[in-house]
């Protein structure tokens, strides 16, 4: 699905994690950060333990020069993933987090 059409699904009420998500994921590869930021702290909202979206979350932040809150970011997320065994998500975030220093 094309950005347009999830924001039209958004727009006729429909609205959860999944939906937030993709749309952050597809304004972040669109370079509009802002907007990604905005759906994926909506997304975080719905559900808190969605690893990916830290990692998105904070790539979106860190993009804005945004540091502090990127590296909160990514710490929450870490500690999220770890809880959940997805290894992969934290050892990305990991990365980023050394990035920013």
């Amino acid at each position: 699905m094309d950005r347009v059409a999830l924001e039209k699904m958004l727009e006729q009420g429909q609205d959860n994690a999944l939906l937030r998500y993709t749309l952050g994921s597809l304004c972040l590869k669109a370079s509009d950060f802002e907007s990604a930021i905005e759906h994926l702290e909506q997304a975080l909202k719905f559900d808190e333990s969605h690893s990916v979206s830290w990692k998105l979350y904070g790539k979106a932040l860190a993009q804005l020069e945004r540091s502090d809150e990127a590296k909160a970011a990514y710490v929450k997320g870490i500690d999220v993933a770890e809880s959940k065994g997805d290894v992969q998500a934290a050892k990305e975030m990991r990365v980023f987090l050394k990035r920013l220093g």
